[in-house]
């Protein structure tokens, strides 16, 4: 889910939370969306999303994140809302391992059922309990680098690098987008006749818009 859509933004881009259950991914979701932390927030049922409007390089870009569940009962359910995703945000909690080390099964779900071409970070959240560390931070960055991921710990409660993380994934999702309509335009370019605009879906009846697609499902 990466396009164009009308006058109130140039790209609407779908990214996913994912993890286990506790690794504080709703926190995270209402931090970046609303700049709200709740101590009090229970697991989540299902699929839950929130949007977020903001600018890169220029761009008005309206990010969609969909926070789902990480109890395995819900698992069969959340599959299908990897469809579409044009990044992710893979979590765990630094103070408890197994949660670290299930970062691979997460990862083999999502590169499962997403497109190839989804720009993917790990995220160490929890960052202000570090005197309860057990997941050493180089540790993750190592692991990271050998998945071709980028890594950020944050920390929903203070609000560390949880802006940094969402700006890093759209822009690199954005950069992505930019390489392919150039590249689009160059292959029209050489064959007479052919336009440079890339459609998604049918134009707005009140006005033909341009659409820009990548990782589209």
């Amino acid at each position: 889910m990466a396009y164009k859509v009308d006058h109130e933004y140039d790209y609407l881009f779908k990214i996913v939370l994912i993890g286990d259950s506790g690794v504080g991914k709703s926190n995270i979701l209402s931090r970046f969306t609303r700049n709200e932390f709740c101590l009090e927030s229970k697991s989540t049922i299902g699929v839950e999303f929130a949007t977020r409007t903001l600018q890169v390089e220029g761009k008005t870009v309206k990010a969609q994140i969909w926070d789902t569940a990480g109890q395995e009962r819900y698992r069969a359910i959340t599959s299908a809302y990897y469809r579409g995703a044009v990044g992710a945000l893979v979590v765990y909690d630094l103070t408890k391992r197994q949660t670290f080390e299930n970062v691979q099964r997460w990862l083999r779900e999502l590169r499962d059922h997403a497109d190839s071409n989804i720009v993917i970070m790990l995220a160490g959240n929890k960052s202000d309990l570090n005197h309860l560390r057990i997941v050493a931070e180089n540790d993750a960055q190592v692991f990271a680098e050998k998945e071709g991921l980028s890594f950020l710990e944050t920390s929903a409660l203070e609000a560390h690098n949880v802006e940094k993380a969402f700006q890093t994934i759209l822009l690199d999702i954005y950069q992505i987008i930019s390489r392919k309509a150039l590249a689009a335009q160059d292959g029209a370019a050489s064959l007479p006749g052919h336009g440079t605009t890339i459609k998604v879906g049918e134009p707005n009846n009140s006005q033909q818009q341009q659409k820009a697609s990548c990782c589209s499902s």
